[in-house]
C-alpha cells in the first residue's frame, strides 16, 4: 500500500511536471533563429542595424529576460543580438555542459558567424562573467563590455536561494527537479515572487514576456545546476585576468541588489580593470526586466564613452 501510495505521487508531480512545461513553452515559445555550431545549437534574436550590442542573460534565464522595451530601445539606434546561453532557453548543446569559457567560444563563433565585427557585449550577472571569458579569450571580438550586476568574484558560502543546484549527480539533479523544483515552482510563479527580483514586485508579464515560465523546466534546472557548480572551477582564471583587459569596462548594479553584492562585485571590481567605472541606480538584480530604459540608455552612454 505504502508503494502504492508513493507511486502516484511520483506520477502525480510528473504529471505536473510536464503540464509546467507544455504550459512554459507556450507562454514563451522560441522568438528568433538558430545558430548551428560545432558545441550545439544557439537560439538567438537579431534587431536592428549598426554597431552590434550581444545581450547576455545570467544563470537560469533565457534572451527574454531582457525586456522587449531594453530591446526596442536599443535597436532603434543599433543592431541588437540577445543569444540564449548554450544549454539555456531554447539553446541546446552537443555533450557535457559546458563552462564559461566553454561557452565564451561558442559565442565567439556566432559573432564570426554573424560578421558582427568588434561587439557592446552587455551580460548580466553570469553572463557578465561569461562576457569578461570572452573578451578575455577573443579581445578582437570585443569593442567594450557593459555589464549589468555581474558576478566578477569569487562566492565563498552559497546563498540559500542557490544550494539546491549544487547538486554533483546528474542523476539525482533531474529527479530532484521533476519531483521538487519544478512542482514548486508552479506554486511559487503564482505567488509571484522570485528572490532575484527583490526588493522589486515581479511584474505580470515576465512568466510569458520575461521567459520567467521557462525557470521551472527541469533541462533548465539542470543546466543552471551545471552552471552554479562549473563556474567556481574558472572564475579565478578570469579574475586573474582582469588587468589585462584592454576594452572599455563599466558597471551598473542596482543598490538594493539582494543576489550579488554590488560594493563587491561592482565597486571591488572597478578597481582591477584599469578605467572601468561603476554606476549605482535604484533596483534590485533584474535591472534588465524591471528597469529596461534606465538599463537601455545607460548601455547607450557606455557606447557614447559617458557612463560616469
Amino acid at each position: 500500500m505504502a508503494l502504492t501510495v508513493i507511486g502516484l505521487v511520483v506520477l502525480a508531480l510528473v504529471l505536473v511536471t510536464q503540464g509546467a512545461v507544455r504550459r512554459a513553452e507556450r507562454l514563451a515559445p522560441p522568438l528568433g533563429r538558430f545558430h548551428d555550431g560545432p558545441g550545439g545549437r544557439l537560439h538567438y534574436t537579431d534587431h536592428g542595424s549598426g554597431h552590434a550590442i550581444v545581450l547576455i542573460h545570467g544563470l537560469g534565464g533565457n534572451l527574454r529576460n531582457f525586456a522587449p522595451d531594453l530591446v526596442a530601445h536599443l535597436a532603434a539606434r543599433y543592431r541588437v543580438i540577445a543569444i540564449d546561453r548554450p544549454g539555456a532557453g531554447y539553446s541546446t548543446v552537443i555533450g557535457p555542459m559546458p563552462d564559461l569559457p566553454a561557452q565564451a567560444a561558442l559565442i565567439a563563433a556566432l559573432i564570426e558567424a554573424l560578421e558582427l565585427g568588434p561587439v557592446t557585449l552587455a551580460g548580466h550577472s553570469l553572463g557578465g562573467a561569461l562576457s569578461l571569458a570572452l573578451v578575455e579569450a577573443r579581445p578582437d571580438l570585443v569593442a567594450r563590455l557593459a555589464l549589468i550586476a555581474p558576478l566578477t568574484q569569487e562566492i565563498g558560502e552559497i546563498p540559500p536561494q542557490f544550494r539546491t543546484l549544487m547538486i554533483p549527480s546528474r542523476l539525482l539533479r533531474l529527479v530532484f527537479a521533476w519531483l521538487v523544483v519544478c512542482p514548486l515552482g508552479v506554486l511559487a510563479g503564482r505567488a509571484r515572487r522570485l528572490p532575484a527580483f527583490d526588493p522589486d514586485p515581479v511584474p505580470a508579464s515576465f512568466a510569458s514576456v520575461g521567459g520567467g515560465a521557462l525557470l521551472f523546466r527541469p533541462g533548465t534546472f539542470d543546466a543552471a545546476s551545471c552552471d552554479a557548480q562549473s563556474v567556481r572551477g574558472v572564475l579565478g582564471a578570469i579574475i586573474a585576468g582582469y588587468g589585462a583587459i584592454d576594452r572599455p569596462v563599466a558597471v551598473l548594479f542596482g543598490r538594493d541588489d539582494g543576489i550579488l553584492a554590488p560594493a563587491l562585485h561592482g565597486e571591488a571590481f572597478v578597481t582591477q580593470v584599469a578605467g572601468a567605472q561603476c554606476t549605482l541606480v535604484d533596483g534590485g538584480h533584474m535591472l534588465p526586466y524591471v528597469h529596461p530604459l534606465i538599463t537601455a540608455r545607460w548601455i547607450e552612454g557606455v557606447i557614447a564613452g559617458a557612463a560616469a
